[in-house]
């Protein structure tokens, strides 16, 4: 079994971002995270999942993915997704993402569970560390679809 808690933090939201995730397998951890110069945390705590996911090297063995979003649970566990998709993903957020995850989705079959964020779960705590820590750092990286969105807004309504 592969256990991978994600959490995804956003300073301001908008604003500065990131996601922390540890993967656990055996007696083995690994630590990732990142942070974005302008995002919303809604993306990283998706971002959290995708890339998890993408770091697995092997197929079959079962994954449960740990995240305190809501947002990214339900809409994956009460299967919203799939009709997000049949729909085109019409204006729905974070499009991008979601298409980037399906077919991690597909490969790797993770069952997701919600944790409450906060209430002292260890590893919860630490990709929340992890994710504070990649927002506020010095070398952020652009989160360019979610930039280009909002600057399309900002023209449209100036």
């Amino acid at each position: 079994m592969i256990n991978i808690y994600t959490d995804g933090a956003s300073l301001g939201n908008p604003g500065p971002g990131g996601y922390g995730v540890i993967l656990e397998y055996n007696n083995h951890r690994k630590e990732l995270s990142e942070g974005y110069r302008l995002t919303t945390n809604n993306r990283m705590e998706l971002l959290a999942v995708i890339v998890a996911l993408e770091a697995l090297k092997k197929e079959g063995i079962p994954v449960t993915v740990y995240s305190d979003s809501q947002y990214v649970v339900n809409a994956i566990e009460k299967g919203w997704i799939w009709r997000w998709q049949k729909k085109g993903f019409a204006k729905k957020a974070n499009a991008d993402l979601w298409r980037r995850y399906i077919p991690l989705h597909e490969k790797f079959k993770p069952k997701l569970v919600w944790v409450k964020g906060h209430a002292g779960h260890p590893q919860n705590e630490r990709c929340d560390e992890l994710s504070v820590k990649a927002a506020s750092g010095k070398h952020l990286k652009i989160d360019e679809v979610y930039e280009q969105l909002k600057k399309e807004k900002e023209d449209l309504f100036s």
